[in-house]
C-alpha cells in the first residue's frame, strides 16, 4: 500500500527555468508558424521566479476538441498556491482541419471505398445524408434509436462489418490492423514531447487531465512512472459510455459524419472520437495498469456521463489497486447534476454545470499536496476554510 508522502518543496534555478522556457517557447513558435494553426490553441505556462520554493510543476491536458485555456482557472489557482504549471496541448489539436491533423481511426481504403459505393447506391442512406446540414459544424449526433438504425442499415448492405466491428470493439484484437488505420498512439508520443520540455525542471512533476486529456495523463504516468508522482484524472475517456454510440461512431466514417465541436464554428470527424477511445483501450492494457499501481491517482467521475464509460473507469480504478493501494475515486451522484466536463467553471453541458467546481479545485490541491481528498467538500458550494480559497471567474 502506498503512503501519502510528506510534501516536497523545490527551488528551481535561473538556468533550469530558462532552459525549460526556451524549449516550450520554441515549440509554441513552431505551432504558431504553421499555416494550419488553430487560433488560440497554443500551449502556455506559468513559472515562479528563480530562487522561489515551489511545490513542483503540473502538466495539464485539456479535453477532446478543446484548447489549453479550458482549465486556465485551475492553473491560476494552483499557481497562486505554489505550483508551476504547463497547460499543454493534445496531439495536433493545435492544427486544423481536424480530419487532416487530429488522431483518427479509418477503415482501410480497400474496405472503405467499396462500402462507400454501396452507401451511395442505398436510397435509405442517401435520403438520410441529404437531410444533414451542408455545414458540418451544424451536425448534431442523432438520437440513440436513429444511431442504432443507421448501424443496422450499414450492416445490412455490408455483412462483413460485423466481423470488422468485432476487431474494433475487442481490446487488442489482432485483426484491428487488418481492417483499420489509426494514429491514436500519437496522443502518447506527443505527451512525451510535452513532458520532455520539462526535463530541466526538478521533481516533483504532476499531471492533470480532463476526458481524453485525463486518459493521456494516465497513459503518460504509466509510461513515465519515475518522473510523474501523482495523477488527477477528471472523467477519463477510457471507453465510450454506451455500446450503441460506440458502434455508430466506428461505422459513421463511410457516411462522412461529423460531430459538432464544443467550440462555435468547429467540427470534427467521428473517426477522431474512435481514435480517442482506442487510445483509452491502450491505457487499460496490463502493462499500464501495473505501472500505475505505484503512482497515486485520483479519479473524479459523474453519474451524468455522456462520453466516458463509468463501469470501465471503475473497473480500471480497481485494477490499479483501488483505495487499498492509496488511489482515490469520487463520483458525483446524478442528483448533483454535474456533467462530463466537470472541471470547467460555468460551462453548460446537457443543461448542467458543475456548481461545485471551486471545491473540486480545492480538493485537487489537497490531493496533490497530501495524496488525500475530503469527500464532504466535493458537492458543496461552501469552500473548505482550511484550504486556499478559489476565486470566482
Amino acid at each position: 500500500m502506498m503512503t501519502a508522502a510528506s510534501e516536497t518543496w523545490v527551488t528551481p534555478t535561473t538556468d533550469q527555468i530558462a532552459r525549460t522556457k526556451a524549449k516550450i517557447d520554441a515549440s509554441v513558435q513552431n505551432i504558431k508558424a504553421n499555416p494550419s494553426y488553430r487560433p488560440g490553441s497554443a500551449p502556455f505556462y506559468g513559472f515562479h521566479d528563480a530562487g522561489k520554493a515551489v511545490r513542483g510543476t503540473v502538466i495539464i491536458f485539456h479535453g477532446f476538441s478543446a484548447k489549453p485555456t479550458q482549465l486556465s482557472a485551475l492553473s491560476d489557482y494552483l499557481y497562486s498556491n505554489g505550483f508551476n504549471y504547463y497547460q499543454a496541448n493534445l496531439a495536433n489539436h493545435t492544427l486544423q482541419p481536424p480530419d487532416k491533423f487530429w488522431c483518427q481511426v479509418d477503415l482501410k481504403p480497400e474496405i472503405l471505398n467499396p462500402l462507400r459505393e454501396k452507401v451511395n447506391k442505398d436510397q435509405v442512406l442517401q435520403d438520410f445524408i441529404k437531410s444533414l446540414p451542408e455545414d458540418p459544424t451544424k451536425y448534431q449526433r442523432p438520437p440513440m434509436l436513429q444511431m442504432a438504425n443507421l448501424v443496422s442499415r450499414l450492416m445490412l448492405i455490408e455483412p462483413r462489418l460485423m466481423k470488422i466491428m468485432a476487431a474494433a470493439e475487442n481490446d487488442n484484437d489482432p485483426n484491428f490492423s487488418r481492417y483499420f488505420t489509426s494514429n491514436h498512439m500519437d496522443y502518447l508520443t506527443d505527451a512525451r514531447k510535452r513532458l520532455s520540455e520539462l526535463d530541466a525542471m526538478p521533481a516533483p512533476i504532476y499531471v492533470i487531465g480532463l476526458s481524453v486529456g485525463a486518459a493521456i495523463a494516465l497513459g503518460l504516468a504509466a509510461d513515465q512512472p519515475k518522473r510523474i508522482v501523482k495523477v488527477v484524472a477528471y472523467t477519463p475517456l477510457l471507453k465510450l459510455y454506451e455500446p450503441t454510440v460506440e458502434r455508430y461512431i466506428e461505422l459513421a466514417g463511410p457516411l462522412d459524419m461529423y460531430e459538432k465541436s464544443w467550440h462555435p464554428g468547429e467540427s470534427f470527424p467521428v473517426g477522431a472520437l474512435t481514435a480517442a477511445s482506442r487510445y483509452g483501450a491502450y491505457v487499460r492494457e496490463p502493462q499500464n495498469i501495473k505501472a500505475l499501481k505505484n503512482v497515486p491517482t485520483w479519479m473524479v467521475l459523474t453519474e451524468n456521463e455522456d462520453a466516458a464509460s463509468i463501469p470501465t473507469n471503475e473497473d480500471f480504478f480497481s485494477k490499479i489497486g483501488g483505495t487499498d493501494a492509496g488511489h482515490r475515486l469520487f463520483k458525483y451522484p446524478a442528483s448533483d447534476l454535474v456533467p462530463h466536463p466537470l472541471a470547467e467553471p460555468n460551462v453548460q453541458s446537457q443543461g448542467m454545470t458543475n456548481r461545485f467546481w471551486q471545491s473540486l479545485y480545492q480538493e485537487t490541491f489537497r490531493f496533490l499536496t497530501t495524496g488525500e481528498y475530503d469527500p464532504s467538500n466535493m458537492d458543496t458550494v461552501e469552500q473548505d476554510p482550511n484550504l486556499p480559497q478559489v476565486a470566482p471567474v
